[in-house]
């Protein structure tokens, strides 16, 4: 026991001399010589078997290679002493990592507001199937409006290509083309393809015959009876597990909101089966269009080979997960808040206590209290005798939908003022009602539509 403590100390020791190289920007390979030294007394050590660490630091090695053309996305650093790193703009690659440094093999993640992962071994499809679940009841939830869930899978548009005649060199740049059809025409995406990409015309026009498809199950069934893709065995298997995805979806109640889209191609490297991508729709200009879509707001998919590209022995992890676009809804919700010129209430408090007269602070308090001990998000304003007019506009300010008004002729009656914010209208509730009706009027959930 006693070695050990002398190790950890000296791993302390060179750990701070470490550090304080870097602030003191010494060169690169006196830092790498002490790095080693440190590494060297943690493998004396031995491993901790009782903890695991996140690892914070992402070197630049750990993302490159993994975004295919996305890898423009990816934000260069370097530290204090010079060592390389980088910010990555998801978390996928992170957790894989971490998976397979950690030894993980099975594992259901949130992260806070923005992603979710199921990592393991399960039967075909039905992690997938959950995942879809979720993105559309928190899509549903947030009512931002109208949106489609577009899928795909990596093995169908491999196959594809590989029918069609793409060289396999090709497979991902022709790839990241063909996900930029929702937001160009097919000419412009050829005319890519062929020019830039050096793909020949004949075989772009092959693809296009494919990736111009979208539909339901049926398209699954018409594409597994297609004479070149029935032949190739990955769209065979991507189509096959697509066919029973949709199964799973229409138990989950939502298989009306998924669209089979072959133009789907989601350009990150990591995917290896099926993808998903859900857009929010604008209204058609004419009757009879089919809607539009105005910009993605979340997507995700299977990455089964990640996991193994960070473990010593190459132990493959299955993986499938999804992404919310927060900023982007958050930009969509401001900006038709702005455009109906409403303000975002930035408080959940329900009700602020107020007072119509000097000297009633003691009688803010025991009602705030009241509510309180019921439940109620309830406050006040820090100050003795404020104006009326200043709690009525902190209010309107904060977003605050109720006021209850204390006055004189209140105590008196033994009620409560209760004042609408937004429709200042305002009843006298009895005070032992005030709790219940206080409830009533805030029960219907907000919309941010």
């Amino acid at each position: 026991m006693a070695d050990r403590a002398t190790l950890e100390d000296l791993v302390r020791l060179q750990g701070e001399r470490v550090r304080a190289l870097k602030q003191q920007k010494a060169s690169a390979e006196q830092i790498e010589e002490e790095v080693a030294k440190l590494l060297k007394l943690k493998a004396q050590l031995g491993p901790d078997e009782g903890k695991q660490k996140f690892v914070l630091k992402t070197p630049k090695e750990t993302l490159t290679g993994k975004y295919g053309e996305d890898s423009k996305l990816i934000y260069d650093l370097k530290d204090q002493g010079g060592e390389l790193l980088s910010l990555r703009y998801d978390l996928t690659v992170p957790f894989a990592r971490y998976l397979a440094m950690n030894k993980l093999t099975n594992i259901k993640r949130y992260h806070i507001a923005k992603d979710f992962d199921i990592a393991g071994q399960f039967d075909p499809m039905i992690p997938d199937a959950e995942c879809l679940k979720i993105m559309c009841e928190i899509l549903s939830s947030l009512q931002i409006g109208d949106f489609l869930v577009k899928v795909n899978d990596r093995r169908i548009l491999d196959g594809t290509f590989a029918v069609c005649g793409v060289p396999d060199s090709k497979f991902r740049t022709i790839c990241s083309s063909v996900d930029k059809l929702d937001k160009v025409s097919w000419e412009e995406v050829k005319s890519e393809m062929v020019g830039e990409k050096g793909l020949a015309p004949e075989v772009a026009n092959r693809i296009g015959d494919y990736v111009q498809q979208h539909g339901g199950v049926s398209l699954v069934e018409q594409l597994l009876q297609d004479p070149k893709l029935s032949q190739n065995k990955q769209a065979l298997e991507g189509l096959g597990d697509l066919k029973l995805l949709f199964e799973y979806l229409t138990l989950f109640g939502i298989a009306d909101k998924i669209s089979f889209d072959l133009s789907l191609a989601r350009g990150l490297d990591y995917y290896t089966g099926v993808i998903f991508e859900a857009v929010l729709l604008q209204p058609p200009a004419q009757a009879g269009e089919e809607p539009l879509g105005v910009g993605s707001v979340a997507a995700g998919g299977r990455y089964d080979g990640l996991v193994g590209m960070f473990d010593p022995k190459g132990r493959k992890v299955p993986c499938v997960g999804l992404s919310i676009g927060v900023e982007r809804i958050f930009s969509i919700v401001e900006q038709r808040l702005e455009a109906l010129k409403e303000k975002v209430r930035t408080t959940e408090t329900q009700v602020l206590v107020a007072s119509a007269q000097k000297k009633l602070l003691e009688e803010r308090l025991k009602l705030i209290s009241e509510l309180w001990d019921a439940g109620i998000k309830a406050e006040l304003l820090y100050k003795k005798n404020p104006k009326l007019l200043n709690q009525l506009q902190y209010c309107e300010e904060a977003g605050i939908p109720l006021v209850a008004i204390i006055g004189e002729q209140e105590l008196k009656d033994g009620v409560i003022k209760l004042r609408s914010v937004a429709s200042r209208e305002e009843v006298d509730v009895r005070r032992e009602d005030l709790v219940e009706e206080i409830r009533r009027k805030t029960s219907q959930p907000l919309c941010i539509c």
